[in-house]
């Protein structure tokens, strides 16, 4: 066995979480890694003895199926079955690099129960005209606003809406994202976990962007839109950040009156969750959906499916004919 074995727990969380650093996870990842190994370690510190022991004194071998399965059972109390899912497979993680390692000979995870992780439901913008709505106000000047901008503004939107991407994909595009032919134009992605996809892009959202880039030149000079410099920044031509980002997003949804159409909590994820089921809606399959979006795996791009079929037979069940058939076929009973 290697001889960190002798090593606290906490030192090893350490080197697990520089390990995953080296895959470029957000910060809010790497975050939440962090916090799911710290609070299920502090409660199986506090199984081990009567007086609970800092990581920084609690050795891995002490580690074993039923030490964690009793701290599982005491995190799972108050928290949703995601929140357990998602820990569960943290020190999963952990323990498969520990192996890895050497440090370990065998990963106690297995033995440990989790519930059913349950896909997210979409929460696309509601209302059949919202998007079309919410571009076209923030397309007219607003008289309200110190400094109107309103080319970035629809840009940034236009781009969310039709080519579904992420907040951290939105911040990390570059000018020199937008490559191709006149026809065959596409936004190249640095997609969730540094895997790469393209998107084509149709000729009027690549005007829309061709537009933003000459009020761009016109505020800051022709060095502001180089490849290299980022795509979207804000009125002082500094790159956007996530708060000025979805600070933007909220600012035009509130400009446009739709406030009461976005589903809470979704923001600028609202306006990819609308990209995946109008695709879905207009008859894309899973694994076209499943590129476009850069999903993991099949199952997630399959819930925007489910979801139109569902509204869709919603939609014919409010069909005032079928009301009609009830009503005959209960004669017909009689």
């Amino acid at each position: 066995m290697h001889d960190k074995k002798d090593e606290s727990l906490g030192v090893l969380i350490e080197e697990f979480l520089t390990a995953r650093a080296t895959r470029k996870p957000s910060p809010h990842t790497l975050a939440a890694y962090r916090r799911d190994l710290h609070t299920v370690g502090d409660l199986i510190a506090e199984d081990a003895t009567a007086t609970p022991l800092p990581l920084a004194e609690l050795s891995i071998t002490d580690l074993s199926p039923r030490v964690m399965r009793s701290a599982f059972a005491r995190f799972a109390g108050p928290r949703a079955p995601a929140s357990v899912h998602r820990a569960w497979s943290t020190w999963n993680s952990f323990f498969t690099f520990l192996v890895a390692e050497g440090v370990l000979a065998g990963n106690p995870m297995p033995a440990v129960g989790r519930p059913r992780a349950l896909l997210p439901q979409p929460k696309p913008l509601r209302g059949t005209d919202t998007p079309e709505v919410l571009l076209a106000s923030v397309a007219r000047d607003d008289g309200r606003q110190r400094d109107p901008w309103p080319e970035r503004d629809v840009a940034v939107l236009a781009v969310a809406l039709c080519a579904g991407l992420r907040l951290s994909e939105l911040l990390a595009l570059r000018v020199g994202s937008l490559a191709g032919r006149p026809g065959e134009r596409r936004v190249e992605v640095s997609g969730k976990g540094g895997r790469p996809r393209v998107v084509p892009i149709e000729a009027d959202l690549d005007r829309v962007v061709a537009d933003y880039l000459d009020s761009r030149r016109r505020r800051f000079g022709a060095r502001s839109v180089r490849p290299d410099s980022a795509l979207l920044v804000d009125r002082h031509g500094e790159p956007l950040r996530r708060g000025g980002l979805q600070y933007l997003v909220e600012s035009c949804y509130r400009r446009a009156g739709i406030g009461d159409r976005v589903p809470r909590g979704a923001r600028l994820h609202a306006l990819r969750h609308t990209f995946a089921t109008r695709l879905a809606e207009d008859g894309a399959s899973a694994a076209e959906i499943m590129r476009l979006l850069g999903h993991a795996s099949l199952a997630s791009s399959q819930t925007y499916i489910e979801v139109t079929a569902g509204q869709q037979r919603e939609a014919v069940r409010a069909n005032r004919t079928n009301r009609v058939l009830a009503s005959l076929v209960a004669v017909d009973r009689e």
